[in-house]
Parts: structure tokens; sequence; C-alpha cells
């Protein structure tokens, strides 16, 4: 088998990963001339630790990035309190890593770029789709390269303004809004304090202002200020104008922009992820506003759904991948709109995040099962002395996929079923079911 997939951003490279560790044939390629440098997708979800786990980069993942810094709050240039996104959660057996994470874009696609350079992948550049067709054995597929190849499969993963979803001619429902936009950057910012977040409001409009928070691995911040129908270049005279106007003059002086962006609210849904033997995942799929951090979250873990069930093969199984994940896709996009409508209307909790936002409660249970735990849901860890029979090994001794050399932690529920001959002691008392999933045998279950 092989699959080819377009775009090497984070949900690209997931999906190699997933596939190469099960000795799966995979192509990345990506039209860019070189890697993104910037922070763009930067809050890691405690779902997405928990993948990162899996594949083996959450030790990289962590050392390289901060955990949600603690916001300082001014107001008309005096400071009136602090506050988190969030709070902080103490890890439990069942929820190991229950805080959001902060690491830039550009530093999580090099770690996944690493690891799946371990398996002899890696990412072809200045590679771009041109176009493909398809019948029921293979996808034949034109690269800008001139090369023309055959592959079992393709995905795109190649962002909003996705070539295959288009050459598919998938409708990608939902709205544009150009009235609101917001400039975002990375900037060096001397006289902040880079162990905190700030928020820069004027004492008329406490809710207007510009927020920036620490990026790891030097002394940036991100920048984000909204911009209106003002008419400005993301230019770091811009943001100085903006830092002054919000801060008061003298309270930071900015340097070395070295990413920035003009955005738009864009929430879109594609119609089907899949049609025939091509899919869709990640931003080729849906696209969220910032609020919440669920855009590069939400494409990990398409990647992560997908990569077993194209390994799998089976009609049935590749069946489940449009069904569980665009149903988590439009309930994530909720939330996202949701926050988003709190940030436009000025509303006080605007910042405030909860669980829904960690993304720990998706469940791919059928709607008609009924029961504390079923097919579909998240199964959690369990230390060896919780075990209802003491010669049943943790869930974390199940084995893990062909030439994965990393420990496996199972803990979701998009994993591939684990042979019962397999099972290192006793097969008949569980089996693993899709990342994390217990299925107890029904005389056992009570």
């Amino acid at each position: 088998m092989t699959v080819l997939i377009a775009g090497g951003g984070p949900t690209g490279l997931t999906l190699a990963i997933e596939l190469a560790r099960r000795d799966i044939a995979v192509r990345v390629i990506d039209k860019a001339d070189e890697f993104f440098q910037g922070s763009r997708g930067d809050g890691l979800q405690p779902r997405t630790l928990e993948v990162f786990e899996d594949l083996g980069v959450l030790d990289q993942v962590l050392a390289q990035g901060i955990p949600m810094p603690t916001l300082k709050i001014l107001i008309g240039g005096q400071p009136v309190g602090e506050r988190r996104m969030g709070e902080v959660v103490d890890p439990t057996p069942d929820r190991p890593y229950p805080n959001a994470h902060m690491l830039g874009q550009s530093r999580t696609e090099a770690i996944l770029r690493d690891r799946l350079s371990g398996f002899g992948v890696s990412v072809e550049l200045s590679t771009a789709l041109v176009s493909f067709s398809q019948d029921d054995d293979r996808v034949v597929a034109e690269l800008s390269t001139g090369e023309t190849l055959a592959v079992d499969y393709l995905v795109g993963a190649d962002g909003g303004e996705s070539v295959v979803r288009k050459q598919l001619g998938i409708a990608f429902e939902g709205t544009t809004d150009d009235s609101i936009r917001m400039l975002l950057g990375d900037v060096s910012a001397e006289g902040l304090d880079h162990d905190y977040g700030y928020w820069f409001a004027g004492p008329d409009n406490p809710m207007e202002g510009i927020v920036l928070t620490p990026l790891s691995g030097g002394d940036q911040f991100q920048f984000g200020a909204p911009l209106g129908d003002r008419d400005l270049e993301p230019s770091l005279e811009t943001l100085q104008g903006l830092v002054d106007k919000y801060a008061g003059e003298g309270v930071a002086k900015l340097r070395d922009l070295t990413w920035s962006t003009v955005w738009r609210p864009n929430i879109r849904l594609a119609e089907r992820f899949r049609v025939g033997r091509v899919f869709i995942a990640g931003d080729a799929a849906h696209v969220h506003p910032p609020t919440g951090g669920q855009g590069l979250n939400t494409g990990v873990q398409d990647a992560y759904n997908l990569g077993w069930k194209l390994a799998d093969g089976r009609e049935e199984v590749l069946a489940t991948y449009e069904t569980e994940r665009r149903t988590n896709a439009a309930r994530v996009l909720g939330i996202s709109e949701d926050l988003m409508q709190k940030h436009i209307d000025g509303d006080e909790c605007a910042l405030d995040r909860g669980d829904d936002t960690r993304q720990l409660d998706i469940s791919y249970r059928s709607l008609d099962a009924t029961g504390p735990l079923t097919t579909g849901d998240r199964a959690p860890d369990a230390p060896p002395d919780r075990c209802r029979r003491q010669q049943a090994p943790p869930l974390r001794s199940l084995p893990r996929p062909a030439r994965d050399p990393a420990p496996l932690h199972p803990r979701n529920d998009d994993r591939p079923p684990a042979r019962r001959d397999n099972h290192p002691r006793d097969p008949a008392w569980y089996l693993h079911l899709p990342r994390g999933v217990l299925l107890l045998p029904r005389e056992r279950w009570r």
C-alpha cells in the first residue's frame, strides 16, 4: 500500500508518522519552497498531548514549550489584576496532561518532521499536487515536478485553500467576515516580563485591546490586535503604534518581527471528508477562528483517527472516518464560534476556557449506546493496583504498532484493534480497541 499526503503541516505530518510506523509506504509533498516559520497555532490541548505521547514526541513538545501563562491585565496603563484562561488542573492517572501547553506551530512541525525522518520519510518541498483521478483500485496524481504516480490513497491536508477538496467538488460551507480583522505576529518586546502574558486596553473599553503571550525558545511574544476597518500593513511600525495606543508610550519597545498576518473570521466545514479513495483532513476539511485554540488540535486528531484506518484498509473501517471526525469538527467549530462571539460582544468571560476546549470529552459511541463505558469512549488509564485482576497488565503494557520505537500509552479512542494472541497475559480479559477504548467481554462486565 502507498499513500500520498498533500500538505506537510501538523495534520499531514501526524498522518505520515501513523502510517510509516505501520510499515505503510507514504510520501508527503508540499507546495511551499521552505518550511513555515511562525507561532500561528501555538496552543496544544490535552487530547493532542496524549496523541503526541503515543507518537513518541511528547517529551520534546513539553521540553520546548511552556505552560499556559498567567495574563497581566492593564487598563489605561494601570494594572488591575491577573488571570489565566483556564484553571490549572492537577494530573491524575486517567488525565495525566490535563492542561494546555504552548508551543509555536513551526516548532511543533519541526519535532514531527524529526520523528518522521526516523522512519526514512521527509517532506518534499516545492512539490505541488496539480491534479488527480481515481478509479476503484487506485489514485493517479500529477505533481508540479512533472511526476505522475499511482497510489492506493490520497489525503488532502493542504489547508483551507485545499486543491484536493476543490478538485473533488466538495462544498466548503460557512462564512467569511471581512468586517472583523485581527493583526497577528511574532515579535520581541523590551520592557515586558517574558514569564507573563499581557492584556492592554484603554479605560473607555476594557474589552478592546491587544494581547501579547510569551513564546518559548527566546524572548518573543505572539501579538494579537484588532484592526477594524483600518487599512494597516502588518509591519513592526504598525504593531508599535498599537502598543503605544493601548499600553502607553514607552511601556514596550518592539523589535524583531519575524512573522505576521491579518486574520479574518473564516469558519467553514466541508460537506464531506471523503470521496472514494481520496480523503481530506485538517484545515482542508474545517477552518476555525483562533478562539479556543482548536484548529491545529482538531487536524492532528483527524490524522490520528485516519492513519490506522488507512493501514487497516477495510471499507467498513474507512467509512467511520467521515462519520466520526466530521461530527466532531462541527461540534468544535461551535465552541470556537461561541468564544469568538463573546470577544465581539465584549463579554468579560471571553478569555475563559473550560473542559470543552480540552477535547477530552470527545466520544465516538453510537447514538443508541447506553452505559458508563462503551465502544467509542475514551478509556482512561489506571494504575496496576486498580486492575480488577492482579495478573492483568495495565493499559500501558499493550503492544504497540510495528516499527514504533516509542512507548505506547493508549488513552484515546483512535487506535486499531490489538489481536488477542498479541496480549501479553490474559487475552480474554480485555481487548485494546482504537486508541484506548476498552472492550470487556460481556460476561465479565459488571
